[in-house]
């Protein structure tokens, strides 16, 4: 009689791990041509820009801020969820995180990396940047959000590496003879000698919660002075002392739809349902509910205030978003963010992973659009008597944004083929956990 050997924990976490995202499909060289022509269609868009200036936009010295500036808010905002989301997981030590906690961070590192482009595409003249270091203000908002974002950015980006440096160990290790040097070379550098040692686990343990400690504050930072930029200016709509915490609960809110998405988009194309499983998304929809009602509160809070006070220009602003040009707009951010999410969330009708996704879906539509309704509708509103001005999106913009999205899509894709995007010394470590879970259990029994 054949006597079938039993899987390790590490083997059966590489089988599902590794094995799935070495596998390359036809579909994903089409995905990535399909993402590097819309990219460059944006680029010839911008050059188009650039080379006519911003008349080539819908921009003009009254609605000076766009689709750029709101894409600028909407990628800072998921930004901050995917690291805080994976942070807060980490130190509380919820052994479901695990699955998914390099996609969080991946998504907080990729839209960091779009969402900061996006005000140097809103510049005239993007040669000048390096004016605001030159020549900024230190009590210009502007320079602080460049220093914060800056920091942000390298703190996630070692944030993202720690984690990995025994993957990429364990694929210097599996790296086949005839793998390329100059692969092997790189793998090498960056696994830094890793060789599973106790002081080693040690050193990263303490490494990794010292980073998950200090990315929070960070990451609550960066939004906070992000919403000065707005609130520091005498804009109905944009004078307000909430304005801080209503950017950090929307980023998180619009956040954890996107790594929902996320989760969905690599567990079905890469086959990883038996680790991301219903329980992930369950877990994770009940915090969506959470700062759903968080920020439901913070926008009636937000829309009672000006509409008690009714100050002219206010009434002007309340009148544009609830009966004027831009009510489409804001009740479809109402419906979206708020209304078909709860439905959704709370009278669970249907399979759970296509009802969570759809509710996620829904929330990152509104919530791009509630920055267009932050950006556009104060500056439509004239700050002396006058009519409303109006701002229509070009081809040119519209273009730009379609290649920030396909950016964003294109960093995953890239990364999913280079570094396992589920950690497989931490689903490893679970699985070795879990049995000993078990045996306690039935001790306490």
């Amino acid at each position: 009689m054949r006597v079938r050997r039993v899987e390790s924990p590490r083997e059966r976490a590489e089988r599902l791990i590794l094995n799935p995202l070495s596998r390359t499909s036809p579909g994903y060289y089409l995905l990535v041509l399909v993402l590097l022509a819309i990219i460059a269609w944006g680029f010839y868009a911008y050059i188009v820009q650039y080379r006519y200036g911003l008349m080539a936009t819908g921009l003009r010295d009254r609605v000076m801020w766009g689709i750029y500036i709101l894409n600028f808010v909407f990628f800072l905002g998921i930004a901050m969820a995917g690291t805080v989301i994976s942070a807060i997981l980490r130190i509380t030590h919820a052994g479901w995180r695990t699955p998914i906690t390099r996609m969080a961070e991946v998504v907080t590192v990729a839209a960091l990396l779009i969402g900061a482009l996006m005000p140097i595409i809103d510049l005239g003249r993007p040669e000048r940047a390096w004016h605001i270091f030159a020549y900024g203000r230190f009590q210009s908002a502007i320079l602080w959000d460049i220093v914060v974002i800056t920091t942000y950015l390298v703190g996630s980006l070692i944030y993202l590496y720690l984690p990995l440096i025994p993957d990429l160990a364990l694929m210097r290790d599996r790296m086949a003879r005839g793998s390329s040097t100059l692969k092997r070379k790189v793998i090498s550098l960056l696994a830094v000698g890793w060789n599973d040692s106790v002081t080693q686990r040690e050193r990263l343990e303490k490494a990794i919660g010292f980073m998950a400690l200090g990315i929070m504050p960070m990451a609550a930072l960066t939004h906070t002075v992000a919403s000065f930029i707005f609130a520091w200016m005498l804009r109905p709509g944009w004078d307000s002392t909430i304005y801080g915490i209503y950017f950090v609960v929307g980023a998180i809110f619009s956040g954890i739809a996107t790594i929902l998405i996320v989760m969905a988009v690599l567990r079905k194309f890469y086959h990883l349902g038996e680790l991301i499983t219903e329980k992930h998304f369950r877990y994770l929809s009940y915090l969506l509910l959470t700062m759903l009602f968080i920020y439901l509160y913070l926008v009636v809070t937000e829309y009672l205030t000006i509409g008690y006070k009714l100050k002219i220009e206010e009434r002007e602003l309340l009148h544009l978003l609830f009966t004027g040009q831009a009510a489409p707009w804001f009740w479809f951010f109402i419906i979206g963010a708020f209304a078909i999410p709860s439905v959704l969330l709370i009278f669970r009708v249907g399979r759970t992973i296509p009802r969570i996704i759809t509710a996620a879906i829904s929330v990152n539509l509104a919530m791009w659009m509630s920055r267009f309704l932050i950006v556009v509708p104060s500056l439509q509103v004239p700050q002396m008597p006058g009519q409303i001005v109006s701002y229509q999106p070009t081809w040119v913009e519209w273009s730009i944004t379609a290649a920030a999205f396909a950016a964003f899509a294109l960093i995953f894709a890239i990364v999913v083929k280079l570094v396992p995007i589920v950690s497989v010394w931490e689903v490893t470590e679970e699985m070795e956990a879990l049995p000993k879970v078990e045996r306690e259990v039935e001790r306490v029994r």
